[in-house]
């Protein structure tokens, strides 16, 4: 037998608050004797949103007959929020790097009598390149939205949003150390005459020190320099074979370094 939800258009069962926030709609529920499921289908069954209304709870008020429920819906407007509010967002996704290097072998193997050449943590070596891998690497992404006063979004503030776009932390910065977090830039609009809603796009990625890279040891890397390998030829005693091993690395800024502090956020 299909559980059927159907409102009670009658006065008492559909109230409205009294600056018209909210509106509250009783419920037939018919078909289960159980009251979860009841209050499930309640839920199941009626809108998200009327209008700029959306629901805010949903409850079984009393039993009717074995098998019938009586319920209510309650939907509310949202409040807009109000200047110098904001909101919060985040995503741990992360994105992907191209690496040449391995943080360890854990297994090498050749025919009986054979010993594997030793690349000394090389991914995918050939005669002439080191190819490396695709790999997922932490990037936590995060944004915020803030409602600023007119008065403070000026020419000057927008241009300095755009001259820090594309840039890393050079200081702490939203619980962060210098160089892990990336200003990915803002979008705003201006709501009325009252204030500007604006989001800012960030992403964070750690500072790591002490890598190894091959015999290469100590290495300090800022979240988002990028580090190369120079590879060079070197002979393999034990598997008498040419292989290539890391000679040396190099960290690379690629970001301008400016306080982030600035954005007043």
């Amino acid at each position: 037998m299909p559980i059927t939800v159907e409102p009670t258009w009658n006065g008492a069962d559909i109230s409205v608050g009294r600056d018209n926030s909210s509106v509250v709609i009783g419920h037939i529920i018919q078909g289960t004797s159980d009251e979860f499921l009841a209050e499930t289908e309640l839920d199941q069954q009626t809108p998200d949103t009327i209008g700029a209304m959306v629901k805010e709870s949903v409850q079984i008020t009393g039993r009717l007959a074995e098998l019938a429920w009586q319920g209510e819906v309650r939907w509310s407007l949202v409040a807009a929020p109000e200047t110098g509010e904001s909101t919060f967002s985040f995503d741990t996704g992360g994105g992907t790097q191209h690496i040449k290097q391995a943080l360890a072998t854990v297994g090498s193997y050749a025919p009986s009598g054979q010993v594997p050449p030793d690349f000394r943590g090389a991914i995918g070596v050939t005669r002439s390149s080191v190819e490396g891998v695709d790999i997922q690497v932490p990037v936590y992404q995060f944004a915020e939205t803030h409602y600023l006063p007119v008065e403070i979004v000026t020419p000057q503030y927008k241009a300095l949003l755009f001259s820090l776009t594309g840039s890393v932390c050079s200081a702490p910065f939203k619980g962060f150390q210098a160089g892990e977090v990336l200003f990915l830039g803002a979008s705003g609009s201006l709501r009325g005459q009252a204030d500007w809603e604006i989001g800012y796009k960030f992403a964070a990625s750690p500072n790591v020190s002490n890598l190894t890279v091959g015999d290469i040891t100590g290495i300090v890397k800022r979240g988002w320099d990028f580090l190369w390998v120079l590879y060079e030829e070197a002979e393999d005693e034990s598997a008498k074979a040419l292989v290539k091993r890391p000679r040396a690395v190099y960290v690379e800024q690629v970001y301008p370094l400016q306080d982030l502090n600035g954005l007043g956020i």
